[in-house]
C-alpha cells in the first residue's frame, strides 16, 4: 500500500523518536531513519530539512502541552499540589518516550534552547508548588516531588501508569509538603 504524506511523516518521527531514545539524538544519522523505513533520504528531506526540524517537530506537542498545563495555574493563587502533580504525572506519562530520548542527550539539545526552556517550565511549576521565594526544605520537597514524579513516569510502561498513579502522586504530595513542613494524611 503506498503511504500518504502524513503517514510517512508520522512513521518518520515515530522511528526517529525510538532511534534517539536508543542511542541518542547525536549519534542517530538521517540515514538511519530512512533505512528503518526503507525510505530514500531525499523523501526523508522532502518532510524535514533537518535533523534538527525532526527534533523540533518531536518536542513542539510536549511544549504545547507543557504550555497549556503551565497557562492553567497561577502561581499567585493556592494550587491543590496533588492535582498539579497528577497532571504533571500524566504529561510525563504521554510524553515518557520523548523525556528519556532528551534526558539521556542533555548536552546536544542545548543548541535548540530546549535545556534552557525545561528549565524554566521547571522554575514555573516550583513557584506555583511553593513559591517563588520558598526556603531550602521547600526547594528540597519540590525538586524531591518533581523529579519523582517525572523519573516513575517515564520509567514505568505507559500501560502500567494508571494503576500507580494515585501512589506516585501521594508520595510526592507528602515530598513537597515535608519541604514546606505540612504532613500529608496516611504517609507518616
Amino acid at each position: 500500500m503506498p503511504r500518504t504524506h502524513g503517514d510517512t511523516k508520522a512513521e518518520i518521527r515515530g522511528a526517529a523518536l525510538d532511534l534517539f531514545r536508543r542511542q541518542g539524538y547525536e549519534k542517530t544519522s538521517l540515514r538511519e531513519i530512512a533505512e528503518r523505513l526503507n525510505i530514500t533520504k531525499a523523501a526523508l528531506y522532502y518532510h524535514f530539512r533537518s535533523k534538527e526540524d525532526l527534533l523540533r517537530a518531536l518536542v513542539d506537542p510536549l511544549e504545547r502541552d507543557m504550555e497549556d498545563f503551565l497557562g492553567g495555574l497561577d502561581a499567585t493563587a493556592p494550587n491543590a499540589p496533588d492535582e498539579v502533580l497528577g497532571v504533571y504525572f500524566d504529561l510525563c506519562v504521554r510524553h515518557g518516550v520523548l523525556m528519556t530520548a532528551l534526558i539521556n542527550d542533555l548536552a546536544s539539545l542545548t543548541r535548540i534552547g530546549l535545556v534552557d526552556e525545561v528549565a524554566g517550565w521547571r522554575r514555573r511549576l516550583e513557584a506555583v508548588l511553593v513559591g517563588e521565594n520558598a526556603g531550602m526544605p521547600a526547594r528540597m520537597g519540590v525538586v524531591m516531588a518533581l523529579g519523582g514524579i517525572r523519573d516513575v513516569a517515564v520509567l514505568i510502561p505507559s500501560a502500567e501508569a494508571p494503576e500507580h498513579r494515585r501512589r506516585a502522586v501521594a508520595i510526592a504530595t507528602a515530598a513537597l509538603l515535608e519541604g514546606t513542613g505540612g504532613r500529608t494524611p496516611g504517609m507518616d
